[in-house]
């Protein structure tokens, strides 16, 4: 299955036989504010719009953070595993208000901010040549704040795990 295609024309995403949807890094270019070095996840899958999904983050020895975080021992920072993740939550969210806007709104001007960290917990070293897998899953809105259950690991592994409280746009 392809990933669908959001471009300036049509913001309506095709929706895959189990009903959730899948993005490619251009779809996520157009769907985040972030931009090289900062965008962290490369493809997101199976995400069910305001709901969850899932997400891949190819780490490469490229990465410009390992110039200078333990050299000669490359491992990837835990807070840019952590920001891996919120960019899923934003996938997430841009997803459910491409499903409500019309094409004249950019999506990545809805993408709200971190809020708060909780309960991170770090259980490996991520390393180049690791793929980090991702997943969110959102939870109770509290106001203009929503709570998110958010994993990563590797090769079926848990490497982090812990929530997120992100903000409902930038308001």
């Amino acid at each position: 299955m392809s990933a669908p295609t959001i471009d300036s024309t049509s913001s309506e995403p095709s929706i895959h036989k189990t009903g959730t949807l899948s993005f490619g890094i251009d779809d996520i270019s157009r769907m985040l504010p972030h931009r090289w070095p900062m965008l962290m996840i490369d493809r997101a899958f199976d995400v069910v719009p305001g709901k969850s999904g899932r997400g891949i983050k190819a780490v490469s020895v490229n990465e410009p953070y390992f110039a200078g975080h333990y050299p000669g021992h490359s491992i990837m920072p835990g807070v840019m595993i952590v920001e891996a993740m919120a960019q899923l939550v934003a996938v997430v969210y841009v997803a459910e208000a491409l499903e409500t806007t019309t094409g004249a709104q950019n999506p990545a001007d809805g993408v709200g901010y971190l809020g708060s960290i909780r309960n991170m917990k770090f259980n490996r070293l991520v390393v180049p040549g690791d793929m980090l897998e991702l997943g969110a899953r959102l939870g109770a809105r509290l106001g203009g704040l929503r709570s998110v259950e958010v994993t990563a690991s590797v090769d079926g592994k848990a490497v982090a795990a812990g929530s997120l409280v992100v903000t409902e746009g930038r308001g």
